[in-house]
């Protein structure tokens, strides 16, 4: 009988992997967790440094958004969101709309399809206002915003997006503020709000957030936010636009919006945008687009409990306190030989080492010396990113960045 790494090599095929080099390794497969530890088939413990690729908020099994899906089980997984609604989608809807200050609330499944709404509704916002012209979309340099076909054509990180360029639409690149351009043809500006997370999680001028609000203000392009994985509480704060009193035309949510459990995503937008959708059956205003799970119960369920966490744990509170511990710790990276910059806001943190070609994977060698200590996470090039879950405690944080800090000097130094 084949083993299940034997399997997984005959049958699989893994997201952003070589498959030649994944075949010939050790296959980790992940059997079961608990808060901040996951464990392997062979009961191996690893604790989660990048919450499970940056979904898991409040860490494995909780035991109440484990009870909320549990329970919903025994109502209904899931029924058709076309023509019908269901009782979990329309109350996060509602929790959503009161913590972001936007009006409705669109769903999807992951954050490309998010995006990929978003994108769609304001072209097509602007064909109902009578602006057909508005037609171009201003994207930034080394922006990442998903892997269906709007978003990488937003996209523009080249090793991602540049194989695809046939199928995609032009945009307006740009790489800071004061490059926007004049005129009144842009449907929308699409950001990545605070910080480019694929990018190797790099930071947005202070300001700059707010200052592109005001262009589009004075322009009437609609503002694209995508809060997918800066969402619920990464960057300190619920959302990152809260950091510059910003409200955008657009927000896109998914990765922790059921705590990292299952599956889903929203789009939400401004009652006006929405009306612009209003009219008669036979004026076809009607936004045609969805998915088979969309408003899925069981996502919604988990949603919503991951809301109710936050709330009865306190859970932005705490993020003060750990934050403030993994800045500390990441910092101690600076004195390690091939460590070119420290970045951390909130709960993300990034160290980069270099210059080193991509072709060394440096990167992926020191996240495999991190494994082999007992921390899981995975570079972006030459970057190495530790996103733990919001129930680690302190010791765990502490050997997170202690094992980041041995394995750089063991694979740099």
């Amino acid at each position: 009988m084949n083993s299940l790494a034997d399997n997984d090599h005959r049958y699989l095929w893994h997201p952003f992997t070589q498959m030649k080099e994944w075949m010939a390794e050790e296959t980790l497969i992940i059997a079961a967790a608990e808060g901040a530890v996951l464990r392997d088939t062979e009961g191996r413990e690893y604790l989660d440094g990048n919450s499970s690729i940056w979904t898991n908020l409040h860490g494995h099994r909780h035991p109440k958004i484990t009870a909320a899906i549990k329970g919903q089980l025994d109502r209904v997984a899931h029924s058709s969101f076309l023509g019908l609604s269901n009782v979990p989608a329309i109350e996060l809807a509602e929790r959503l709309c009161a913590l972001t200050k936007l009006d409705r609330v669109f769903y999807s499944d992951d954050g490309s399809t998010a995006m990929e709404a978003a994108i769609k509704m304001a072209l097509q916002y602007w064909q109902h206002r009578g602006q057909p012209r508005r037609v171009k979309f201003v994207a930034f340099t080394d922006a990442y915003h998903g892997d269906t076909l709007g978003a990488v054509s937003v996209g523009g990180i080249s090793l991602f997006h540049a194989a695809f360029k046939p199928l995609l639409f032009d945009v307006v690149r740009v790489s800071k503020a004061s490059e926007l351009p004049s005129g009144n043809d842009v449907a929308a500006v699409v950001i990545e709000p605070l910080v480019q997370g694929a990018a190797g999680m790099k930071w947005w001028p202070r300001g700059m957030l707010r200052e592109l609000r005001e262009w589009c203000d004075k322009t009437g392009a609609l503002l694209i936010a995508d809060e997918v994985m800066t969402g619920f509480g990464r960057t300190g704060t619920m959302f990152a636009c809260e950091q510059e009193k910003v409200r955008p035309d657009f927000m896109a949510l998914a990765k922790g919006l059921t705590g990292g459990y299952l599956p889903l995503a929203a789009t939400l937008t401004t009652e006006q945008v929405f009306r612009a959708f209003l009219g008669e059956y036979g004026e076809f205003k009607t936004f045609f687009h969805g998915h088979s799970y969309t408003g899925n119960q069981l996502g919604c369920a988990a949603a919503l409990a991951s809301l109710r966490v936050f709330d009865e744990e306190g859970t932005l509170g705490k993020l003060t306190v750990l934050s403030s511990q993994l800045s500390d710790g990441l910092q101690r990276c600076r004195e390690l030989v091939g460590v070119v910059d420290v970045r951390c806001l909130g709960m993300i943190g990034a160290v980069e080492i270099g210059p080193y070609p991509l072709e060394a994977k440096m990167g992926i060698k020191v996240c495999a010396e991190m494994r082999r200590r007992g921390v899981l996470t995975r570079p972006i090039g030459n970057v190495i990113i530790l996103m733990p879950p919001y129930c680690v405690t302190t010791g765990q944080l502490e050997r997170m960045t202690t094992v980041l800090r041995e394995s750089i000097r063991s694979v740099c130094g």
